[in-house]
């Protein structure tokens, strides 16, 4: 049973008042600006989209981040989200 733990990807979202999102199992933070976010974590891509977003906190040692701002979606970029990624991708690095 312990060995069924281990390579376990792990990630806790927590956001509290739409204002204060702390994310953990984050591997990287891709890009970011004022309205979005693009972070690679454990579990794939996620994208974070607000107003005034800027980084509180950030330990990629840990796997921390923590966002402040007025978030209005989460979203992972996989599966039925491909066709979008690629949108984003373009978009991000235009």
């Amino acid at each position: 049973m312990a060995e069924a733990g281990k390579g376990q990807k792990n990630q806790d979202v927590k956001l509290i008042n739409r204002k204060l999102l702390e994310l953990t199992g984050v591997v990287n933070v891709e890009s970011f600006d004022s309205e979005e976010f693009l972070l690679e974590t454990e579990l794939g891509f996620l994208t974070v989209t607000g107003q005034n977003l800027h980084i509180k906190h950030l330990s990629l040692e840990q796997g921390l981040v923590a966002i402040e701002g007025l978030v209005h979606s989460l979203a992972y970029l996989d599966g039925a989200a491909a066709g979008k990624s690629k949108g984003l991708f373009g978009k991000l690095f235009k």
